[in-house]
C-alpha cells in the first residue's frame, strides 16, 4: 500500500478516535522518520517536492506539516537553505524547555552540578508517571543548577533505566536532553508541567544554601519522546527571588 493510500486509509478507519486531517498524518510519518534514524540531529530534509512526491500528496500539505513541526521546535527553517532537524543544543533548549528568567529580563542558561547519581527499583510514584512496570529500574539524578554561580534550582530526576543502559557510566552534561538524543536516540518533543508554591524542605534548603521554610517554587515535569513514550520525571525547585517563570502562548 503506499503512503498516500495509508493515510486515506487511516482518516477512513479514524471513526473511533476521530478524523485527523491530512497534514497531521503527514506530520506523523515524518515523524516516524525521525524516530527511525532516517535523519540525524541538524540534518537538512529533502525539499517539499521531494517529500510530496514520496508521500504522495500535495506540496502544500507538507508544507503544512513541516509548519506544525516548527511550531513545536522539531525543525528549524532557514531561510534561502531549507528546513533542518532540530538539535538539542544549549541555545534550543534554553529557549524550549528552561522558563525561569530574570526579573531584569535576560535570559540565562543555568549551569549544572550533580549531586547523587543512582539506580534500583522504581518506587510506586515513579512507576505511575513514567508508565513503566512493577519491576522496572530506573536512573536517579540530584543535581544543583546555578546562574551567574548563584545556586537557584535543585532537580531530581528520575529515567527508566531501559531507555537509558549504560549512562550512569557516563560523564553526566549540563544538557541532558542533547545526551538523551545523541546516545540514546531519545529525542524530547514534549513536556508536561505543573507548578505549585511551598514551603522549601530542609534538604532543597541545604544544597540551595538558604533557610528552610523559605517560599519556592515547585516544578514537576513529565518529559516525553516523539512518540509520546514517557522518558524523563523532573521534579524542581526553584528560587524566584530574582527569577520569575516565563509562559509565552501563541
Amino acid at each position: 500500500m503506499s503512503e498516500s493510500r495509508e493515510f486515506v486509509a487511516r482518516a477512513d478507519d479514524a471513526d473511533a478516535l476521530g478524523f485527523r486531517p491530512l497534514y497531521r498524518q503527514v506530520r506523523d510519518a515524518l515523524i516516524r522518520r525521525i524516530v527511525d534514524g532516517v535523519w540525524a540531529s541538524g540534518q537538512p530534509l529533502p525539499s517539499e517536492m521531494r517529500l510530496a512526491a514520496e508521500l504522495g500528496v500535495s506540496q502544500g500539505t507538507v508544507r503544512k506539516a513541516l509548519d506544525a513541526m516548527a511550531a513545536e521546535n522539531l525543525v528549524v527553517r532557514r531561510q534561502g537553505r531549507g528546513t533542518f532537524i532540530a538539535r538539542h543544543d544549549e541555545e534550543r533548549i534554553m529557549f524550549q524547555f528552561f522558563k525561569l528568567v530574570g526579573d531584569d529580563g535576560l535570559r540565562s542558561f543555568p549551569q549544572s552540578r550533580v549531586l547523587a547519581l543512582s539506580q534500583g527499583k522504581a518506587n510506586a510514584a515513579e512507576r505511575e508517571v513514567l508508565k513503566i512496570a512493577k519491576d522496572a529500574r530506573v536512573i536517579r539524578i540530584r543535581r544543583l543548577r546555578s546562574i551567574d554561580d548563584t545556586p537557584v534550582i535543585v532537580e531530581n530526576i528520575a529515567l527508566p533505566e531501559a531507555l537509558f543502559p549504560g549512562l550512569t557510566g557516563m560523564e553526566v552534561p549540563n544538557n541532558l536532553y542533547g545526551i538523551y538524543a545523541m546516545h540514546f536516540g531519545i529525542t524530547i518533543g514534549s513536556t508536561h508541567e505543573k507548578l505549585k508554591a511551598i514551603a522549601m524542605s530542609e534538604a532543597d534548603a541545604r544544597a540551595l544554601g538558604v533557610a528552610a521554610g523559605l517560599p519556592a517554587l515547585q516544578i514537576d515535569r513529565l518529559a516525553l519522546s516523539l512518540e509520546g513514550v514517557p522518558a524523563e520525571s523532573r521534579h524542581s525547585i526553584c528560587l524566584t527571588d530574582h527569577f520569575h517563570y516565563l509562559s509565552e502562548l501563541r
